[in-house]
């Protein structure tokens, strides 16, 4: 493991102030989670960024596909991770809040797979259809291309409006274009395959088959078909309630907590719970020994009538 030079980076300053000021309570856990990792990565690589990037030469020649999981999680400096996680501050809280968390996590972790995938795709297409080898050697590294996956999510479940790409107000519609060709003219560093891998995973997403399959395979590995959810609100304080999710669009149920017999009965039977309410009175008239009952307390038939037939008297 490679630790980073002991620098000021005042990108994970300014990132760091930016997480205490919407307040960590507030923001949803596998936010917060992939937040975290992208920071922990940043100060302690597990590789170099050349032994993390992504690139057809690295993954598919050479056979080094770990690169698929290490190159998302590692940024090349520290205004390189504040950019793309700030990003991924204000796209995860609006994304997790409405697709829950569980499937927040499901689709992170297939975006940042299948971005890898459809990258080396691009790459590869380009190498051979231009007979340039230079995009086989192409090495990319970042959270970008997930990013702009989560950006089409972003604009699909809000499609009206518009937004500032460098000045220049756009369409939701046509937000992720725009913005890669600004970036890609702005920053001509940047890997324009990569953000375009991003964009076509999230269309695969809401206009392809890719999240019916996920739904498949989530109907598969888990216990009750039909993947289900759960999608939480927050407030300053933190949650204050939930709201059952449904993938096929379905209506959706929300309450502030769970509406159920036992959470008022305690799964106690109807016996049970007269006693139970019985020794309470017990102990409310006056304990001689000023103490509860001793553990496995129970009253006898005769007695639960007599206390009965006192309260009724009572009333």
């Amino acid at each position: 493991m490679q630790r980073r030079s002991r620098t000021i980076n005042t990108g994970l300053i300014l990132l760091l102030s930016q997480i205490v000021h919407v307040g960590i309570n507030n923001i949803p856990p596998v936010t917060l989670a992939v937040l975290a990792l992208n920071i922990w990565l940043f100060l302690n690589p597990v590789k170099p960024l050349y032994e993390s990037c992504i690139s057809v030469e690295k993954c598919y020649q050479k056979q080094d596909w770990q690169r698929l999981v290490l190159s998302p999680f590692h940024h090349a400096d520290d205004w390189h991770l504040y950019f793309n996680m700030a990003s991924m501050l204000w796209k995860g809280i609006k994304l997790e809040r409405r697709l829950g968390s569980r499937w927040f996590a499901y689709i992170i972790t297939t975006f940042s797979l299948l971005t890898g995938v459809v990258y080396l795709l691009l790459e590869f297409t380009l190498a051979e259809f231009m007979d340039e080898p230079d995009f086989r050697r192409s090495c990319a590294v970042g959270f970008s291309g997930v990013l702009f996956a989560l950006k089409v999510l972003n604009n699909h479940y809000c499609p009206g409006g518009f937004v500032n790409v460098f000045g220049v107000p756009v369409s939701n519609r046509f937000a992720c274009w725009a913005e890669l060709i600004a970036i890609h003219f702005f920053s001509p560093g940047t890997s324009f395959a990569g953000h375009l891998a991003g964009i076509l995973v999230g269309l695969m997403y809401t206009q392809g088959p890719l999240k019916r399959i996920m739904e498949t395979c989530a109907g598969i590995f888990c216990s009750n078909t039909g993947y289900r959810g759960q999608q939480y609100y927050f407030n300053n304080s933190g949650y204050s309630g939930y709201e059952g999710h449904y993938p096929y669009g379905w209506t959706h149920y929300s309450e502030g907590a769970p509406r159920s017999y036992d959470a008022y009965t305690a799964g106690l039977s109807e016996e049970e719970q007269l006693e139970r309410a019985l020794r309470a009175s017990l102990q409310d008239r006056g304990n001689p020994r000023n103490s509860p009952p001793p553990f496995g307390f129970r009253l006898s038939p005769e007695e639960m009538r007599r206390q009965r037939l006192h309260r009724f008297d009572a009333q």
